[in-house]
């Protein structure tokens, strides 16, 4: 199977997926906040298609995601709570606007959307910029160093954005309870950066240096 038949396979099967994650706990269809959000990653998926042509190698890396694909034992325990975090944060977010916990205005969705695209954007252009960006902890032979673009404003730009989906996931799905996942994902993401740098000081050349001149992880400023 060609690496954009697995692309465009794995994007049917997680929008499917993100359906279900929606719209079984909302308990009906009639959910516009729900629709929307599927709407921004459906054309999340239209960059893949541009790397399937231009960079096939660096969207085969993406697609290789989960527990499996890491070869660190914390990555793997890292990756697993990842992997039961995310939907969880769907399932919360729609369970909140189903009985009403909380009340989120239109606007507020609209944002949370704005901030869901920004990070999708974000995490593609890592992937253009740097082709060795993987979906799991790895160095692999003959893999350069990377320091500018994003990366000469932070020595994790994948991360960031995903602490914008963080954000922007539940009040696009109109939750402010939703937020509280923030809390757990932000500390996996934290022990996720650590144990990576140690592979890429051990590992990839001029990385050492390259956190001299760099000084923020994540976001600029803050850490």
């Amino acid at each position: 199977m060609s690496t954009a038949v697995k692309g465009a396979l794995s994007a049917t099967v997680g929008l499917f997926t993100f359906g279900l994650l929606v719209f079984v706990p909302a308990g009906t269809t009639h959910y516009w906040q729900g629709w929307a959000f599927l709407a921004v990653f459906a054309l999340s998926t239209i960059p893949s298609v541009y790397l399937a042509r231009t960079n096939p190698a660096a969207l085969e890396r993406r697609l290789q995601a989960g527990p499996s694909a890491e070869t660190r034992p914390l990555q793997k325990i890292l990756i697993t709570v990842i992997f039961v975090a995310f939907p969880a944060t769907f399932i919360v977010s729609a369970l909140d606007w189903r009985y009403g916990w909380s009340r989120v205005p239109a606007p507020v969705s609209v944002i949370g959307d704005l901030l869901v695209a920004i990070g999708l954007a974000l995490a593609m252009l890592v992937v253009v910029q740097n082709g060795y960006a993987a979906a799991n902890v790895r160095v692999e032979e003959g893999q350069a160093l990377v320091s500018t673009g994003l990366y000469g404003r932070v020595r994790h730009p994948m991360y960031t954005g995903n602490v914008l989906l963080m954000l922007g996931i539940p009040l696009a799905l109109a939750s402010y309870w939703g937020l509280f996942l923030i809390v757990p994902g932000l500390l996996v993401l934290v022990l996720r950066i650590r144990d990576e740098e140690e592979l890429l000081r051990e590992e990839l050349d001029g990385y050492r240096e390259y956190t001299r001149r760099v000084r923020y992880r994540l976001l600029p400023y803050v850490w």
